[in-house]
């Protein structure tokens, strides 16, 4: 049996759309504590607890056996009561959640004692309605007014926030026969049960802006039918794997309901705008047809429930062997907010992607830059990749001419102010008095170092963000090619291929025989061993001769932990493997490096690292991958350390396995030329495996695939549509 490692403290987190709670494994929130009930950015309830007599019940065990529920079975201590000792163990509390808009909630209390029983059940609760920046950080600060009214007649509890033109609303809403009373901060029921007896009761928690926010499902946890359908309709769209290996069996669902989990579902400005006050507007996602809606993934729970730019399009790539809703979903979403105009303190230039946006006080009242905040260097040419990518897994020409002006905008961005100094060279610095110092995906204030471990400054020109460019510009240029517009492919394949050159020039460091992690603001080459090269080996811009130096030196004991490769060597003077991004295993940045080692053919090395995903994930609880973990040598018996304050789930990391496979398969969809690309290579754990139900245009595909004598053998069946399936390696970028 594999070891189970939790991430972080036990908790339960249950999530659906943007509204997810953190509790206890009782079922509780604990006061000045991060837990909590949180919508949009806005935490609603901020403590959480039910007594007996003024008396907290036992844990038996707890669980989340679906992302949107949560079981809890408590269970009587000793009781005093007028009538005398309850004895414990005798009374059985049974709370099962199940969010949707709000969270339905429901009580069931059996007596298995041989007397009649009489106590008061409380339930004790408050709000704060604190900003999830502060309460992440810890630093909550009071302002507004809180208001709390009990509506006897209704049986709710209503609290409110306001703060001038901010506001906030919870509804506890009680369900019962018998009405409760409410005092002291607590609403009590007053039981009576004889021997064998039972009692239900039923709760909403509704969130939102309005006055009366919509009411959550009725249907408690294991009939809640409409959630459910919707969760199977989604997973009926995505392709079935089975496997002689049942890690990456179990690692590919989990992941698959992971991704459900994470959805957000997107009308055009459902999220708001920044022409709308940035107010998004309550939607009955389940109300929505999922093969025909779009969905976003948000980030990660319990953090990053927003979207985002750079991981929602990294997580559309990774789903888009599986299905393409993300993508089209993130695609238009993003494609709103593309920056039109010059906002210092959002970090904002026309034609920029988004980095992030947020919903809560703190936004609303414009004292962090979240409105959205552009402070991200590779979403926009990332999304430039996905847009092509999406192209060429869907064939949908309607896409690209939907999408023209914003990739147009976004390669206008890329030359005018993705290049700051006009060297050629893609850099990054804020504007904003609460920027990022870091804009690539390693965003951490201190992950871009000197050899010395001493700190890069502003501007930085990190390496994989040339090879973002690179990759988009070639990409963009096949489909001026397919759209008729050869002279702007020509231009953008020459560009690329001046970038290539000079590339090379600046960035390789012979001294150390691999790429430099960055230019800092002299334009001097910083020779740290770090993880990020390896994103280069998936743009396609490098040598193949230089390529294998870089293999092989993300392969060396000091960046191959074992768990997977490290964000920086072991050797460096800055090295942590328990900090955030200096030398920490993320699951995705592997996912990405095993793509560009099957690229320049080291299939060897990018089965070997799906192989550390699939262990790592074996020993993590339920399959499911977290954000990152520390970048500690993997030894006999050893398991992978959790990182505190990790998102479980985070999309990226759940992604990573698709990404993992699509590299030991060598999966490569031309949609519009009805293709379908293999070039499988099995390794010794992974003999055997089937994938049926991949999409590829308007056919699907069965997929059987099996090591036999050292040679992968595959089959192949194509349904509803023409689709050729061949075998053909994936290659570097070759310029005409």
């Amino acid at each position: 049996m594999p070891i189970e490692i939790n991430v972080g403290a036990p908790l339960l987190t249950i999530n659906y759309g943007q509204t997810f709670m953190v509790t206890e494994l009782d079922g509780s929130i604990a006061d000045s504590s991060s837990q909590g009930v949180f919508y949009n950015d806005t935490r609603v309830l901020s403590y959480y607890a039910v007594f007996a007599n003024g008396v907290p019940w036992t844990k038996l065990t707890s669980s989340t056996p679906v992302y949107y529920g949560a079981l809890i079975h408590l269970v009587n201590p000793a009781i005093r009561t007028e009538d005398g000792e309850i004895p414990q163990d005798t009374m059985a509390l049974v709370i099962s959640r199940n969010v949707s808009e709000g969270i339905h909630e429901d009580f069931d209390l059996a007596n298995f004692g041989l007397t009649r029983v009489r106590f008061n059940l409380e339930i004790a609760l408050r709000s704060d309605f604190a900003d999830i920046f502060e309460v992440k950080s810890r630093s909550c600060v009071r302002r507004g007014r809180i208001q709390t009214h009990w509506d006897r007649a209704r049986g709710e509890l209503r609290t409110s926030y306001i703060n001038g033109d901010f506001q906030r609303v919870f509804i506890y809403g009680v369900r019962a026969q018998a009405p409760p009373v409410y005092a002291n901060g607590r609403i009590t029921f007053e039981i009576e049960l004889e021997p064998g007896a039972a009692w239900h009761s039923c709760f909403e928690y509704r969130v939102g802006e309005e006055e009366r926010p919509p009411a959550p499902s009725r249907a408690c946890l294991f009939n809640s039918g409409e959630i459910e359908s919707l969760e199977h309709a989604w997973m009926a769209q995505t392709p079935v794997l089975t496997s002689a290996n049942e890690d990456v069996y179990r690692l590919y669902r989990r992941s698959l309901e992971d991704m459900a989990a994470l959805r957000m579902f997107s009308p055009p400005r459902s999220m708001g705008s920044p022409h709308q006050g940035n107010r998004p507007k309550p939607q009955r996602q389940h109300d929505q047809d999922p093969e025909h809606a779009m969905w976003i993934p948000s980030a990660g729970v319990p953090w990053f429930v927003a979207l985002f730019g750079r991981d929602s399009l990294i997580a559309s790539l990774q789903n888009l062997p599986i299905q393409s809703a993300l993508a089209r979903g993130t695609l238009a979403k993003l494609a709103e907010f593309q920056a039109t105009e010059f906002d210092n303190w959002r970090d904002a230039e026309p034609g920029k992607i988004l980095h992030e946006i947020r919903f809560g006080e703190l936004a609303h009242f414009h004292r962090i830059p979240h409105t959205p905040y552009y402070g991200s260097a590779d979403a926009t040419p990332l999304y430039l990749i996905t847009l092509h990518e999406t192209w060429k897994w869907t064939g949908d020409d309607d896409l690209l001419r939907e999408h023209r002006g914003v990739a147009e905008r976004c390669l206008s961005w890329i030359d005018h102010y993705g290049d700051l100094d006009g060297d050629g060279f893609q850099e990054y610095r804020t504007r904003s008095s609460q920027g990022y110092e870091n804009m690539a995906w390693k965003d951490s204030g201190d992950a871009i170092v000197y050899p010395d471990g001493s700190q890069v400054r502003q501007p930085k020109a990190v390496c994989e963000l040339q090879g973002y460019v690179f990759d988009a510009w070639m990409r963009m240029a096949e489909i001026f090619e397919h759209l008729g517009e050869s002279e702007r492919a020509r231009n953008l394949i020459r560009k690329a291929g001046e970038m290539r050159e000079r590339f090379e020039r600046r960035f390789w460091c012979e001294d150390v025989g691999f790429y430099a992690l960055t230019l800092d603001p002299d334009k001097r080459p910083v020779p740290s061993i770090a993880s990020n090269p390896g994103h280069l080996l998936w743009s396609g811009i490098i040598s193949r001769e230089r390529a294998a130096k870089v293999v092989e030196r993300l392969m060396q004991p000091d960046m191959w932990s074992g768990w997977g490769i490290r964000t920086l060597s072991a050797r460096h003077p800055a090295y942590n493997p328990y900090s955030y991004q200096r030398g920490s295993v993320w699951p995705h940045d592997n996912g990405i490096i095993a793509l560009g080692f099957k690229r320049y053919g080291f299939a060897a090395q990018a089965a070997r690292l799906a192989q550390d995903i699939v262990a790592a994930a074996r020993c993590f609880a339920s399959y499911r991958l977290p954000e990152l973990y520390a970048g500690i040598q993997r030894r006999p018996g050893g398991f992978p350390v959790q990182y505190l304050g990790a998102n479980v789930p985070q999309a990226w990391a759940a992604g990573s396995i698709f990404h993992a496979l699509q590299a030991i398969l060598g999966l490569q969809a031309d949609a519009p030329h009805q293709r379908l690309y293999v070039d499988p290579v099995l390794p010794d754990w992974l003999p055997e495996l089937r994938f049926n139900g991949i999409r590829v245009g308007a056919a699907t595909v069965d997929l059987q695939f099996r090591l036999e004598a050292g040679k992968t053998r595959y089959d192949a069946k194509v349904h509803g549509g023409p689709l050729k399936v061949e075998r053909k390696a994936w290659e570097p970028w070759l310029m005409a």
